[in-house]
């Protein structure tokens, strides 16, 4: 199993830049980042910065989306950086919440996404792609570029897509059961669609907090830096219950029920471990979407994740043992999960 690190890029990006390298020193093969251009600083600066003191850290977003950035100028920034870096990028992308909700815009659409995706990764490979009539290539990619476009999904039409047209599928929480699910409708679509289901890397990216032992403040502790999650799932699952209905039996309940007494957010806080609005998240909800307790714990649950065919494991290092959670990963962790 592959680990990631995501984080925020808020100030100063040095700080950032450290962890990444910080996480590559202890087995880290991927570094993500958010993509929210009124909320964070701009990722790509950064990812250049943090792939030019690494060596072998892969790089992306979790997630872009098609909506806040022209889809040719994505596609050459991803390229520019492989050209300069060696092929060390993943387009990691989705509908778009926080990017697109602080704006003023709704999320995009799933016809969208899938547009975008199949431009972005065309011209990130040096192929020629159609921008609404007009046929365009980069003329300075060289022979042998690569550009993986991971997408993220919840709902039943996006599991579809991504198990279709993506490279890879992100899911954004923890769970046993939901990912169980989740992965089998990805690659039941990728089979009927013709793809080799083993084709599509499956991501699972999830808050991990490591503590010394289970004792009922170390895990109260640990779930009060982990609960801004559930909220931050929560603006997706919403978006479901409102296009689907509470009771629809399109989506499980195992993901919709939490949010009933869910009621606003504010994305101010958004991805914080001090977010209000995130009182609403019950501790079982913590508990089954994120990675806390002790490291045997860590090593129990990604060992039952990677039985379902998860390929990565990304951990959200937003809370107060940023430093703490990348070395016990790189010394208990990682090495225990894949011996």
């Amino acid at each position: 199993m592959d680990f990631g690190l995501v984080l925020q890029t808020d100030p100063p990006a040095s700080r950032v830049i450290s962890l990444m390298k910080r996480a590559e020193r202890n087995g880290f093969r991927y570094g993500w980042t958010f993509d929210s251009a009124v909320l964070w600083q701009e990722p790509f600066v950064i990812h250049s910065q943090i792939l030019a003191n690494t060596s072998r850290l892969k790089v992306g977003p979790m997630v872009t989306n098609p909506g806040t950035r022209a889809w040719e100028v994505t596609a050459s920034t991803f390229a520019t950086l492989n050209d300069m870096f060696g092929n060390r990028t993943v387009c990691g992308i989705g509908r778009g919440d926080s990017a697109m909700r602080v704006a003023g815009r709704a999320p995009n659409t799933l016809a969208r996404l899938s547009a975008a995706m199949k431009v972005i990764r065309a011209l990130g490979r040096g192929e020629e792609a159609d921008l609404g009539g007009t046929k365009i290539r980069f003329p300075w990619i060289r022979e042998g570029a690569e550009l993986p476009v991971w997408m993220a999904a919840y709902g039943p039409k996006a599991l579809k897509m991504a198990g279709e047209e993506a490279d890879g599928f992100i899911l954004q929480l923890s769970d046993l059961y939901l990912t169980e699910y989740m992965v089998k409708s990805v690659q039941e679509a990728a089979t009927a669609a013709g793809r080799d289901p083993a084709e599509v890397t499956v991501c699972v990216a999830a808050p991990a907090y490591v503590t010394e032992d289970d004792s009922p403040g170390a895990l109260a502790h640990a779930r009060e830096q982990c609960r801004w999650f559930g909220g931050m799932v929560g603006n997706h699952v919403a978006d479901l219950v409102a296009r689907y209905g509470e009771h629809s039996g399109r989506i499980p309940e195992e993901l919709t029920d939490y949010i009933k007494s869910r009621q606003g957010y504010d994305y101010g806080h958004h991805g914080r471990s001090d977010n209000p609005d995130t009182r609403f998240v019950p501790d079982e909800i913590v508990d089954r979407f994120c990675v806390i307790g002790p490291a045997e714990k860590h090593i129990e649950k990604l060992t039952a994740l990677r039985a379902l065919g998860v390929d990565q494991f990304a951990v959200y290092d937003m809370h107060d043992a940023q430093e703490a959670t990348i070395d016990a990963y790189g010394s208990r962790i990682i090495p225990a999960v894949n011996t």
